[in-house]
């Protein structure tokens, strides 16, 4: 004879799949706690779950580099040398104006080049 067995449901909450064991505490003035409770809230979250998420996926840009700070600089002298360009144009004619502004578009070309990188 066999015998049958009852498999009885396991009574309360079902196990979830993933587990968040670590608790990282974070402060907030009050100012700073009520905008991300707003940001949470149109965002259509709690705020724990929309700082976890923006803690996640944010994606925070560094400071420039002093390399890139030197780029900066040189694209903004650049900037008052394609002025002179406008004047050679009136005063020395348009070829010799558009062979300036090409040395200038090739060396602001590889400059942004260079800070993309």
């Amino acid at each position: 004879m066999e015998t049958v067995r009852n498999e009885r449901k396991k009574a309360g909450r079902p196990v979830k799949a993933i587990k968040k064991e670590v608790r990282a505490c974070v402060r907030f003035s009050r100012h700073e706690y009520f905008i991300v409770r707003e940001k949470a809230s149109q965002a259509g979250l709690n705020a724990s779950e929309y700082i976890r998420q923006i803690t996640v996926t944010a994606r925070i840009l560094p400071r420039i580099s002093r390399e890139e700070a030197g780029y900066i600089r040189q694209l903004i002298g650049m900037s008052t040398n394609i002025n002179q360009v406008a004047k050679i144009c009136h005063r020395e004619g348009l070829f010799e104006a558009l062979v300036y502004f090409e040395k200038y578009r090739s060396r602001i070309d590889h400059l942004l080049k260079m800070l993309k990188q």
